[in-house]
């Protein structure tokens, strides 16, 4: 009976009569009342859907190379006089300092004149500037990432760079490796196949993703045999560097190579044949064959001595270290230097071509002590031993040690254990 009542409801609610009908179907009362006993009352709300206004959109521009702020508010459509009305506030001075790849915004008010303008310096900083009267107010919004640590093993089969990427690594941890082990490994000689890295370094996220990779925490190299470990730390009066696990410092005097690791041409030979001259003509120093443009770096402090150009060095920088050392850089595409600047180690100094007497693009590096020639690859063992920790910071950094020692050897673990799988593996196929 209940069933039969909801359906005849169903079907008198579903049979709407059409506006010229004016006869009442048989049971339409009865289907009303058992409506009106059974079910509740629905209400439905019609709401006036009159259109809401969206904010005007932003129109943005790039920063190009050699853009200033006239030709960005220019293209935008906008005069100095708005560009003066901008900078001229309290945080106007940042749009001074604009980098190609930052961000420019406009937003336009009803009449049509500029009425904010945003500056763009990364995910984690931006600039607003919004009109009152005649006058622009700034407000600056910053953002933190969160940190956290991840690890990685490097197995070298070819190169540094190459074993990097195949972790998975960015450009900047794998020349992070470089620049924390580059007193003591020259990545474009020294590396052989089976040379591994266990490593712990820092990321940076923002909003559940990776924004960017941070600093090395602790890394060990096994190279050859031998394995060199590096530690971060910052000591009491906050400076932060790398250190051996008995608190010697791996920042040596001199890089071992001082350009970005690729491949080496030609070796320390006082007898070869030159390659132009078709003469023997001594070849004292390391040459470095690398790509035209590659960055050449100043392999330790020091002042430079000559910058300069001849027919057979090509475009060259000379640079003392102190009163023993000197080191000699030709053949360079592009100098960076001029005579009588200081420099410190890392510093770009030039960067690779094939000027002068020159095959082809590479670096020609020598390494004087007292005036005579020595084999760069080699001079390293005879130079001033890095400095170590203080006494008074050795009981700190010791404590420091703890965690990261214990990650890496955990890491050493797993790479043994992964090595051993793969011999197993490779040995009974």
């Amino acid at each position: 009976m209940l069933a039969a009542t909801v359906v005849g409801l169903f079907l008198v609610i579903m049979a709407i009569p059409d506006s010229d009908t004016s006869v009442e179907k048989a049971g339409s009362s009865l289907a009303d009342s058992v409506a009106e006993a059974a079910l509740p009352a629905l209400h439905f709300v019609v709401v006036d859907a009159k259109a809401i206004p969206l904010p005007p959109p932003w129109h943005e521009e790039t920063v190009r190379e050699g853009d200033n702020l006239s030709l960005i508010f220019s293209r935008a459509g906008f005069s100095e006089r708005d560009v003066y009305e901008v900078s001229r506030t309290d945080g106007g001075r940042g749009l001074r300092k604009i980098y190609p790849g930052q961000t420019i915004a406009f937003m336009t008010g009803e009449n049509g004149e500029l009425d904010k303008v945003k500056h763009i310096e990364s995910k984690l900083k931006w600039t607003v500037f919004t009109r009152e009267g005649n006058n622009f107010i700034s407000s600056v919004t910053k953002r933190s990432t969160e940190l956290r640590q991840e690890s990685a093993i490097l197995r070298i089969q070819s190169s540094l760079f190459l074993a990097g990427e195949r972790a998975g690594l960015s450009n900047r941890v794998i020349m992070g490796l470089a620049d924390v082990f580059g007193g003591v490994i020259d990545f474009a000689l020294d590396p052989r196949v089976g040379d591994t890295i266990e490593l712990v370094y820092e990321t940076q996220w923002l909003d559940g993703e990776k924004y960017a990779d941070g600093a090395i925490v602790a890394a060990a190299f096994t190279n050859r045999g031998t394995t060199f470990d590096a530690f971060r730390y910052t000591d009491s009066q906050g400076d932060m560097s790398y250190y051996n696990s008995e608190g010697v410092s791996m920042r040596k005097a001199f890089l071992k190579a001082p350009l970005d690791f690729t491949r080496v041409s030609s070796n320390f030979n006082p007898n070869r044949l030159h390659p132009i001259y078709k003469t023997k003509r001594p070849h004292r120093g390391t040459d470095y064959a690398a790509p035209r443009g590659t960055p050449v770096y100043a392999a330790g402090d020091g002042r430079v001595v000559e910058a300069g150009y001849t027919r057979a060095n090509g475009n060259y920088v000379f640079i003392q270290h102190g009163e023993s050392y000197k080191t000699h850089y030709l053949h360079l595409h592009k100098r960076r230097v001029k005579q009588g600047q200081r420099v410190t180690q890392g510093e770009i100094i030039g960067t690779v071509g094939s000027t002068g007497a020159a095959t082809g693009p590479h670096l020609h590096y020598e390494f004087l002590v007292r005036g005579v020639h020595q084999n760069p690859r080699r001079v390293h063992k005879s130079l001033p031993k890095a400095k170590s920790l203080p006494a008074s910071e050795m009981a700190r950094f010791k404590s420091t040690l703890q965690t990261p020692l214990q990650q890496l050897a955990a890491l050493h673990q797993d790479n043994r254990l992964a090595m051993g799988q793969a011999t197993g593996s490779s040995g009974g196929e």
